[in-house]
């Protein structure tokens, strides 16, 4: 099993249902912003390989595939796993331990308060300290031998036992982990764009910087979004949200929720609007548009 897909089962195992892949969507948590050159989340970061994150990144346990850039520096509170071939344009300071795959490149400085589990051939240009052990090797680590056990289980069909496997793997805590934030793999994320080819979703009062680029669309309530979006298939602006730009979709419907503001075009197949929404620039709608009262009855316009 490769570290790519420890990566992608230990998305699984932190946010979302057992037996989908967590890397098929862009997935923003509620709360995450971007503070100057940060990204900040107030859960895990997971990053699917081969994607390239300009910002810096901090949140609690930060994971990466195989080729992730990063931009600035990364801060976790927790764990910090890197795999083969991630380039990290800063420094890199982690609460608890770390593993770094083969060829890592660090820019900075690298410092840990647990232990270092630690590559082939990595380049640490400030150096490193480590308060725990330091192992310089290229071991399978101990938590992707559960992973190994849980896509077993799960492909077995025992459903109870992987269940029991990932309770243990978070020592028992059976208070909700907040949800991470997903970067699908190949994605570009930048204070100029979020581009993915998959779905993206977006949470509840977050802040985002740049155009948002997916195949569909779907924006929480109470976003501040600097930027345009633009979808493939349908988009959805929740209540409350602004959207510093257009709003456009090739081939999908537009829904624009109550309270919410665009302050672009907008320009869809079907639209349905709230009639307590406001759009500053022009409509263009080549199919049906709606405008949906508060009662949630719709007139046909």
């Amino acid at each position: 099993m490769s570290d790519a897909e420890f990566i992608r089962d230990a998305g699984q195992h932190r946010c979302v249902s057992l037996g989908r892949d967590p890397l098929d969507a862009l997935e923003i948590p509620d709360g995450t912003t971007v503070e100057e050159h940060d990204l900040v989340a107030e859960g895990d970061v997971v990053v699917g390989g081969q994607s390239t994150v300009e910002f810096g990144v901090r949140g609690r346990d930060v994971l990466a595939g195989e080729r992730v850039t990063f931009g600035g520096d990364i801060e976790a509170e927790g764990d910090c796993r890197l795999d083969m071939w991630c380039d990290v344009g800063g420094d890199v300071l982690v609460g608890e331990d770390a593993y770094l795959g083969a060829r890592v490149h660090i820019a900075g400085q690298l410092l840990v308060s647990g232990d270092l589990d630690i590559g082939d051939d990595v380049d640490i240009e400030e150096g490193f300290e480590a308060n725990g052990w330091i192992v310089i090797r290229n071991p399978m680590p101990s938590i992707v031998f559960y992973f190994v056990l849980l896509s077993q289980l799960l492909r077995l069909g025992e459903n109870d036992a992987a269940e029991e496997v990932a309770r243990a793997m978070t020592d028992g805590d059976e208070e909700e982990p907040a949800r991470p934030l997903i970067v699908p793999r190949g994605a570009h994320v930048s204070d100029d764009a979020w581009r993915v080819s998959t779905p993206a979703y977006v949470g509840d009062d977050c802040r985002l910087h740049g155009n948002v680029r997916a195949a569909s669309i779907e924006l929480g309530a109470d976003n501040n979004v600097f930027g345009s979006l633009r979808a493939r298939e349908d988009v959805t602006v929740g209540s409350g949200t602004r959207v510093h730009g257009d709003v456009t979709t090739r081939g999908g419907s537009v829904v624009v929720e109550a309270d919410a503001r665009v302050l672009g075009d907008v320009s869809c197949r079907n639209l349905e609007l709230h009639e307590d929404a406001v759009v500053d620039g022009t409509i263009r709608s080549r199919g049906e548009m709606h405008i949906r009262r508060a009662d949630g009855s719709r007139d046909a316009e």
